[in-house]
């Protein structure tokens, strides 16, 4: 253990010293341990996200198969990701309606004309809503084919800087808003029970305990010993055991559970009179498992095909712009959070990241399967498991295509409140209360900000409450500088000595509205220049350039460069955090100092 983040640093990365495919060991080890975290987690964010089950696996083995050979980021992992389930769903579900209408008051009193009993109207009803639900499927897979083309464009016109322009915050709050979207719709299947339609997050949670009166012990007995393994595993005193993947023993104390409760044939079974009819008669079967299609008999049932008529609606360029941005903001991120615990502190090239990524997404979406990201918890586990370069993710992908060939009935075998229970507690790791106790740490703006964005979010979508989180950014700002001046453009001044060491002084605000202008500047110069950024004269540096400006500190100690900050002993700090928001406290309009 070490200064640089708890991992052993190396002289040299592992490909100086051979050909990628020596370090095929440790990567071979390492693709093992990602693909039996991302099995589970595949089928799970699959049919939370109203696709089938094994369109998650095929994403996976398209991220896993294609972007190894076009991105550079060595140790991410490819593959589908629960922030992007509500964005999925949420195409499936919104073009769904909006192509299959749903059955009118009018139809349906047809209906009770004709003499159609109350059970054929609410198969009729059903039918219709299975419908929807498969039409949607494949107008949301036109959706992706286009936003993958536009990832292909950002990538090819080398628009990975653009994810900076997003504050840090706002972003958070937006994961963390997820996670709350998550666990109010997932909750409900670890009981067995069937979540509202068409219900906001906030009813399926107030909704929720009226709800447990119905539900079903058998169900819930698998989907909360799940929980206390997914929760409790991390608590364990033994490092070792903390080393196993919480997900593969819910799979090894489930399988064996639901088969013991023989949930592959439907039957009733008797438990007091406690269920919701009062008989104490509860039904399970088979609908309570994980179905995939047996690839190698059925192929044409493994796969599905776009329908483009979304595109011809505001409904659907809607989600493809969400696809496409959120999707590649979340890929920036991640590929930007393992560089920082890379062994080896290896650059990433963003650019290529988001053209590997939109390549991927363009053949997934054309075949059936879900958006992919770099995704950052299989990713992490990929780094401490010890894989070395990007063969591990080829690995686990080229593992997830045998085990979906030769073994589709094991599949077949996870209950789905198992699946329910895995993405209530990856929601919950999305809006853990520490991430609110950190932001309140940073300051008690980025609080505001961080919350705003949240409630923003659960109350409209992830596109306006990322919105209305950045506009309430920049209105404190405006409250701190006291002006809108600046806010938008960087204003510097370069002085290089004799010696080839050069100053960057800043005049103004430095804020995520303009820091990809400065961040531009302090990446014009040479790795062996000497750069001191004098931000004397910033009136206001933001939170999201002050952790930029952090994280610009250590790469560069790292990577042998010098890189220094001075000039914020005038500046008023929100907090004792290192990224926390500074300003002077004399107004911008008294004049400054060049």
């Amino acid at each position: 253990m070490n200064d640089d983040g708890g991992h052993a640093r190396r002289p040299m990365p592992p490909e100086a010293s051979g050909s990628r495919w020596s370090q095929l060991r440790p990567n071979l080890l390492s693709g093992f341990w990602v693909f039996l975290i991302a099995l589970p987690l595949c089928l799970a964010i699959a049919k939370a996200s109203q696709f089938p089950p094994i369109a998650g696996i095929w994403t996976a083995v398209i991220g896993g198969i294609i972007t190894t050979f076009i991105s550079n980021s060595e140790l991410t992992i490819k593959g589908p990701a629960a922030g992007l389930i509500v964005i999925v769903a949420g195409a499936v579900g919104s073009l769904g309606h909006e192509f299959v209408p749903e059955l009118t008051k009018s139809e349906l009193a047809a209906m009770q004309a004709e003499g159609l009993s109350p059970e054929q109207i609410s198969a009729q009803v059903e039918q219709r809503q299975k419908q929807q639900l498969s039409e949607g499927y494949r107008l949301a897979l036109g959706v992706g084919v286009a936003a993958g083309l536009i990832q292909v464009g950002f990538g090819l016109l080398k628009a990975g800087r653009l994810a900076n322009f997003f504050p840090l915050t706002a972003v958070h709050g937006m994961l963390a808003s997820i996670g709350i979207i998550i666990i109010s719709k997932q909750v409900y299947a670890v009981f067995g029970l069937d979540a509202p339609k068409n219900a906001k997050p906030l009813e399926l949670l107030a909704g929720l305990p009226a709800a447990l009166s119905g539900l079903n012990p058998a169900i819930t007995l698998i989907g909360v010993a799940s929980l206390v393994i997914l929760f409790g595993m991390p608590l364990l005193p033994f490092r070792w055991m903390r080393r196993i993947p919480a997900q593969l023993v819910v799979l090894l104390v489930t399988i064996p559970l639901a088969a013991l409760l023989d949930l592959g044939h439907d039957h009733q079974y008797q438990l007091g009179a406690t269920s919701a009819d009062g008989t104490g008669q509860y039904q399970v079967g088979p609908r309570f498992l994980v179905s995939i299609p047996p690839v190698l008999k059925n192929p044409a049932e493994a796969f599905a095909f776009p329908d483009f008529r979304g595109l011809t609606s505001r409904t659907g360029w809607l989600y493809v712009m969400m696809f496409s941005v959120i999707a590649t903001l979340e890929s920036a991120l991640s590929a930007k959070a393992i560089e920082l615990i890379d062994p080896w502190r290896r650059k990433t090239d963003h650019n290529r990241e988001i053209l590997a990524c939109g390549i991927a997404n363009t053949l997934c979406a054309l075949v059936g399967a879900l958006p992919m990201i770099s995704e950052i918890v299989r990713s992490k586990a990929n780094v401490d498991t010890g894989a070395t370069n990007r063969l591990s993710n080829l690995v686990h992908g080229v593992l997830l295509l045998t085990f979906v060939l030769l073994a589709p009935n094991l599949i077949q075998r996870i209950p789905l409140a198992a699946l329910g229970a895995m993405l209530v507690y990856t929601g919950f790791r999305l809006a853990h209360p520490r991430e609110f106790l950190s932001t309140w740490r940073v300051g008690a703006d980025q609080l505001a900000v961080f919350v705003t964005t949240i409630v923003a979010t659960l109350a409209t979508d992830l596109l306006l409450g990322i919105a209305i989180g950045m506009a309430l950014k920049l209105v404190l700002h405006v409250w701190y500088a006291g002006t809108l001046q600046g806010m938008f453009r960087h204003d510097v001044e370069i002085a290089e000595s004799p010696d080839g060491s050069a100053v960057v002084r800043v005049h103004g605000p430095a804020v995520f509205s303009n820091w990809l202008g400065l961040e531009k500047v302090l990446s014009s110069f040479e790795p062996s220049q000497q750069i001191t950024l004098d931000l004397q004269d910033a009136h206001l540096i933001d939170h999201s350039t002050m952790q930029r400006l952090v994280e610009l500190e250590t790469e560069s100690a790292a990577a042998g460069r010098v890189f220094q900050i001075r000039g914020l002993d005038s500046h008023r700090a929100a907090s004792a955090h290192p990224a926390a928001t500074r300003h002077l406290p004399r107004a911008p309009w008294a004049g400054r100092t060049r």
